[in-house]
């Protein structure tokens, strides 16, 4: 019970930003930012994504945050801490996470996979078109790979928050900027002449990634992008799923909240718009528009021939990309495994290595049961939004697209209407700071985040 009681903090301003934003920072900024951005009219999605960013995932951020730093628990207990009633939301905002790491590390796994084959084989098979189809249905593969990837994510979990999530947030972080940076960069210089003699180069695609293209978008196709954007904003800012509730109860009462969200805000919205500039440039430059459609193959089948295109500084480039990718991913792993493990400390009083332990041994059946979702285990099943599911797909459409946005009107309802923003605003400013969009905060979560929120579900449901 002593142990229990005896809560651990970041070290500073530094050690929550760069852990947050390393949250943050995940698959979702580095694959499926850049997906949606080229799906959605390249800079319509931006600006509405940044529009988005600075009010809605504003709000919503700053009142996890804070609801994580007031009541010094993780989301299983921090919002039963807040009002008894209110216990159930930290149920569900819990659950995601343990939904989440599974298929995470599933994905995870493809990553290494891809690195691996990067650095042993070059560019050649994984730029073949069954290779990624080929990984994931067979039976051991993608198991191994996956357990290599749990492991990296539990050895930093074992380690706590100092001496674990700190401190391998402060390295891994500076690096993964420097690397997307670096190659956002190249992608720009890149210049390929295709079969039929049409050049195209990286400037074109940056052209098509930044300036907005309305042409032919009604007032339906504007919504579309809109909720593609909010979507996306539950995946690159990490809330909604615990996480940021668990680190804020490790911030200690001097920090600066609203300094650390600002920062967390910029540094994961840029990271997301370099990941874009790295990826849709080289795209366009060796596939053309259409090779922008990928979806969810971009990273794992699109990406390859590009890097096999490049010829021998493709190898270079493309295990430079699967390091950055894996950086990411690891370090978003790291967080929604400790906002489950923090749960079972705060409930059951367990000892970090304990639950960190539980937890991993739960991430390994289920994951190999996702693994296995794509073999022996294959279904296709429709969802209510019109997508045909595997087991992976099933998790991702419950915790993402169900959970949630229920998790975030709940939040809403409970900040908003029952405690008041009052609630948020007196943690924020605790030491005296300015709370410099208060009036913002209030409008967004009492009223706007709501209603975005219900026609965000509804859609998810298939009502319209």
């Amino acid at each position: 019970m002593a142990e229990a009681k005896k809560r651990s903090t970041f070290s500073g301003t530094i050690g929550f930003v760069l852990a947050a934003a390393g949250s943050a920072v995940g698959l979702g900024n580095i694959w499926r930012f850049p997906y949606l951005a080229a799906k959605d009219g390249g800079g319509v999605f931006i600006f509405i994504y940044i529009i988005l960013a600075l009010t809605f995932g504003f709000a919503i951020l700053t009142t996890e945050v804070a609801i994580g730093r007031k009541t010094a628990h993780g989301p299983l207990t921090a919002y039963g801490k807040l009002h008894s009633n209110a216990k159930f939301i930290g149920f569900f905002a819990w659950v995601v996470p343990i939904i989440i790491l599974p298929y995470y590390c599933t994905i995870g796994g493809w990553v290494l996979k891809y690195l691996a084959e990067f650095i042993t084989a070059g560019t050649g098979a994984a730029a073949e078109d069954g290779f990624f189809t080929g990984h994931i249905t067979s039976q051991f593969s993608p198991i191994i790979w996956m357990v290599v990837f749990l492991a990296m994510v539990a050895f930093v979990v074992f380690n706590g928050v100092n001496k674990g999530i700190e401190k391998y947030s402060r390295i891994i972080m500076p690096a993964l900027v420097v690397l997307v940076a670096g190659i956002s960069i190249f992608s720009l210089t890149l210049s390929h002449t295709d079969a039929e003699g049409v050049t195209r180069t990286g400037l074109q695609g940056l052209k098509i990634y930044l300036i907005p293209d309305f042409s032919g978008m009604g007032v339906k196709d504007i919504f579309v992008v809109v909720m593609d954007a909010m979507g996306q904003l539950f995946y690159s800012i990490s809330v909604a799923m615990g996480i940021m509730v668990a680190y804020g109860s490790y911030v200690k009462k001097d920090v600066n909240l609203m300094k650390s969200i600002n920062q967390i805000e910029i540094f994961d919205t840029a990271v997301a718009l370099l990941a874009g500039l790295m990826i849709i440039p080289a795209v366009f430059t060796f596939m053309g528009a259409d090779g922008m459609t990928g979806g969810p193959g971009l990273m794992f089948i699109s990406l390859p021939k590009v890097f096999a295109a490049m010829g021998g500084f493709g190898r270079i480039i493309g295990i430079l990309f699967f390091i950055m990718v894996t950086f990411a991913a690891v370090t978003s792993a790291v967080s929604v495994q400790e906002a489950v493990v923090s749960g079972l400390m705060d409930k059951w009083h367990m000892t970090r290595k304990t639950s960190a332990a539980v937890v991993t041994v739960y991430a390994l059946i289920l994951g190999v049961v996702v693994c296995l979702g794509y073999n022996i285990w294959y279904f296709e099943l429709p969802l209510p939004n019109g997508a045909t599911a595997q087991i992976l797909d099933v998790m991702d459409y419950i915790s993402n697209n169900i959970f949630m946005p229920i998790v975030a009107i709940c939040e809403c309802i409970l900040v908003g209407w029952i405690l008041k923003p009052q609630t948020v605003i007196e943690e924020v400013t605790l030491n005296g700071e300015k709370f410099g969009r208060k009036t913002l905060y209030i409008a967004m979560v009492k009223v706007v985040a709501p209603l975005l929120l219900i026609v965000l579900l509804a859609q998810a449901l298939g009502i319209f």
